[in-house]
């Protein structure tokens, strides 16, 4: 789905979206690209930095349940506007520059595979290494989804930054726990980090 007021197909035109045989379906307006990705189920959602309300309809695809896991890439043009950290926060996957380069295949390859995250809540501990505010006991916090990749907490105690390192530790059903180590990607809502 390219959601864009000007000709992003041609733009992607030399990428894999491009040359891999993908249907493509092309929205104008906000409202057009809500219905498209409910209809469609589209492999990825690309929407154009410049279009207006883009950070409305990102956070609109990540609020209903339909399109929720869709893989969304905001695609940008010229150097880094401030715009672009609002389209992460509201739930964007990957800010990818224009002209489209020979790296943008790999990339639009992996975003096409993001894993599905699945909805659950669940007791977390964690502890903030580095990059941010240092704690010496234990933050808790609710896991709210999980996939492969990684999972969204929300916690009130902390105030975390993007790149924050954290240790963190779940407790699985029967008493075990179920360690690891990741990083801040993404600024959900308030209070919530990904």
């Amino acid at each position: 789905l390219l959601c864009s007021e000007g000709d992003l197909a041609e733009e992607l035109s030399q990428t894999v979206l491009g040359r891999g045989g993908f249907e493509h379906h092309t929205a104008r307006r906000l409202e057009d690209a809500r219905l498209m990705a409910l209809a469609a189920r589209p492999a990825i959602v690309m929407i154009d930095r410049d279009l207006p309300r883009a950070d409305q309809l990102v956070a609109a695809l990540r609020e209903d349940r339909s399109t929720r896991s869709l893989s969304i890439a905001v695609v940008a043009r010229g150097e880094i506007d401030e715009t672009e950290l609002a389209l992460l926060e509201a739930g964007a996957n990957a800010i990818l520059r224009l002209p489209a380069g020979p790296e943008w295949d790999a990339r639009l390859n992996r975003l096409m595979a993001i894993p599905q995250r699945r909805q659950a809540r669940f007791p977390v501990s964690f502890w903030v290494l580095a990059a941010g505010p240092m704690f010496e006991e234990p933050v808790p916090a609710t896991g709210l989804n999980l996939s492969e990749n990684g999972m969204l907490l929300e916690t009130r105690v902390a105030d975390l930054d993007l790149g924050s390192e954290l240790e963190f530790d779940v407790r699985l059903m029967g008493g075990d726990k179920l360690g690891g180590n990741g990083h801040v990607v993404r600024l959900a809502r308030p209070a919530q980090y990904a």
